[in-house]
């Protein structure tokens, strides 16, 4: 049975009314996560739908107090032409003309400025056993409600600046994982300790609520010497495995769920797979052998479990583990040592989650290869390695979802050097030529003219979802996307600029600038943000960035009033569980199960479960 559908489009009001049917997934409980932000003369109200309500349900808005609307709304986003920064706004929905009291929450406190400002506790800086003197910047970032109060905290990571690719010798400083609150309140600091190298492949953050009690846990791979929230040592203190070149080839591995209101360690065990011998992932020197991704599927429907897997260059193995009743246990093992050997090089810097064969359960896209939820590979496209990866119905007239990757060697992906294909049987739809490593590419809908999402690669023009070529030229812009205006388009989302695709003018057109703020992008020429997902307001996305001296978070949410209803993202399961594993590796925006784009249209609503 399909379990997720496209929202219902309304399109004759210009609205659209979505919602996702994962009758079987127990996702977060969320408030209405209403943000005030004060836009020049007047105050903008955002707000979330749930995926949760009545169909029908509309809202009220309260400032001090004072109904502003004469009628129930049908969006949930309103402008206060006559609002103040100190004034305080309530939302209450209504359900069959009748006003649900007990259920109204409060926005937050209205944004004085354009951007929500949360201050950093900077690690202090260091030195390596050979003298280099490091500092400290602001990397990744995860949302997740870590206390239960329907509210997302922010779990965020802190990179050394001599952090390395697993290719780059070279001492690294420790790796921090702190907790914020949006109010700027810092929960905990877990220290992985010396034993962890620091850099984009070596530490993925899975923040998720995985045993179904209402409150998000975080897991970790650890080693000895790593510190948990309340200061307790995991392993041996004294341990240190660093060899001379600053790599860490030796010594034990694990796997750690941290209690997400302290940091507490609550369960650890071997991670795996284990290292073996080094030199059997490919070389003798560790780059291979330690590219780590993580993030989290609903592997039986249901309830979601932790995937960590080592590997993609070569061997590839994938494991799939569940915390449950204070329990850590392994669900299945993924080893292209043992089966599925069509999968070996044909993993990407990120994997990717989506139901692609619509039996109600997730399965995991590993680059060119997708591994079943049961553990066993469904298929590879042979297409080999790639840096980018996209997963979501991209396009609307074509049944399931479909997945658009580009790929580094020419001698593997013949000519198909970014493709495009079925995400339930791997057949290849199209591909886009090229005759060398495809660096980067996105796949998201920017021009109305055209049904379905664009893509467009490193090398190549620009293509429409059918494979047909719009323009042998291509956009700039090919890191990341943001749905940030009020129609159905995809922006873009480059460095610290969120920008409008004007296809006339064949550019994309400034929305959001960073820089104003002081903001600083992540990860070189990935340039991404620290986050980018809906954890505030309606169903628009925000960014996460830092100030480029890292003292401080800075959170956008758009001010832009919008006639389309949506659900909050987040209340659908894939774009949720990808909005999980964003952080890892080479980070990717998220994609929805269903189509969001011009034209989107229709079908019933079925009700979301969320953990109680």
């Amino acid at each position: 049975m399909k379990r997720t559908f496209a929202p219902i489009a309304l399109l004759t009001l210009g609205l659209l009314q979505s919602a996702y049917a994962d009758p079987g997934r127990k996702l977060e409980k969320l408030d209405r996560g209403a943000v005030a932000i004060a836009a020049g003369a007047n105050v903008f109200v955002s707000w979330r739908v749930l995926g949760t309500d009545d169909p029908g349900t509309r809202f009220n808005i309260y400032r001090d107090d004072v109904k502003l609307n004469a009628e129930p709304l049908d969006v949930s986003n309103f402008t206060d032409r006559a609002g103040t920064a100190g004034a305080r706004y309530l939302i209450r929905p209504v359900v069959k003309d009748k006003e649900k009291k007990g259920q109204e929450d409060y926005a937050i406190p209205t944004w004085t400025e354009s951007v929500l400002r949360i201050p950093l506790d900077k690690p202090a800086d260091g030195v390596t056993p050979t003298g280099q003197a490091y500092s400290y910047e602001m990397n990744d970032g995860t949302p997740a409600d870590l206390d239960g109060d329907g509210k997302y905290e922010l779990v965020v990571k802190w990179q050394p600046s001599n952090a390395k690719d697993n290719s780059q010798s070279g001492y690294t400083g420790n790796t921090y994982i702190d907790a914020y609150r949006l109010d700027g309140k810092k929960l905990w600091r877990i220290d992985l300790g010396r034993n962890i190298r620091a850099g984009a492949h070596y530490t993925t953050m899975v923040a998720y609520d995985l045993d179904g009690n209402g409150k998000a846990e975080v897991m970790l791979k650890t080693a000895d010497g790593t510190v948990d929230g309340r200061g307790t040592v995991i392993g041996d203190a004294d341990a240190d495995y660093r060899n001379s070149a600053g790599y860490v080839l030796s010594g034990p591995e694990f796997l750690t769920v941290f209690d997400g209101r302290t940091g507490k360690a609550l369960a650890t065990t071997d991670y795996l797979p284990a290292r073996g011998t080094v030199s059997s992932w490919g070389d003798n020197y560790g780059n291979r052998v330690d590219r780590f991704l993580g993030g989290v599927a609903y592997l039986d429907g249901t309830r979601p479990s932790a995937i960590f897997s080592r590997g993609y260059y070569t061997r590839a193995v994938i494991a799939a583990w569940d915390y449950r009743d204070g329990q850590l246990t392994s669900r299945w093992v993924f080893d292209t040592n043992n089966e599925g050997a069509e999968a070996r090089g044909q993993g990407a810097h990120w994997f990717s989650v989506a139901d692609v064969n619509e039996d109600g359960k997730d399965d995991i896209i590993y680059g060119a290869a997708t591994i079943g939820s049961d553990g066993h590979l469904m298929y590879s496209t042979g297409l080999c390695h790639g840096d980018a990866l996209h997963v979501g119905k991209l396009d609307p007239a074509r049944p399931g979802q479909q997945i658009y990757m580009v790929h580094e060697s020419p001698s593997c992906y013949k000519g198909n050097g970014a493709s495009f294909h079925d995400a339930a049987t791997g057949a290849l739809l199209w591909g886009a030529p090229a005759t060398v490593d495809v660096g980067r590419g996105v796949c998201y809908d920017i021009d109305p003219a055209y049904p379905g999402a664009e893509c467009w690669a490193s090398r190549g023009g620009l293509f429409n979802v059918s494979g047909q070529q719009i323009s042998t030229n291509r956009p700039g812009s090919m890191n990341f996307a943001s749905w940030w205006d009020g129609d159905l388009l995809r922006e873009s989302l480059d460095n610290v600029t969120i920008a409008k695709w004007n296809p006339a003018a064949f550019a994309f057109e400034p929305l959001l600038t960073g820089a104003t703020w002081n903001a600083a992008s992540n990860n070189g020429t990935k340039a991404t943000p620290v986050l980018s997902a809906d954890i505030v307001g309606d169903w628009r996305e925000e960014v996460v960035l830092r100030t480029a001296d890292n003292t401080e978070l800075l959170v956008f949410s758009t001010a832009i009033p919008t006639t389309h209803r949506i659900p909050t993202l987040m209340h659908d399961a894939q774009y949720r569980v990808q909005v999980a594993g964003q952080n890892a590796g080479y980070n990717q925006p998220p994609h929805t199960s269903f189509y969001l784009g011009e034209g989107a249209a229709a079908p019933a609503q079925t009700p979301v479960q969320v953990a109680e």
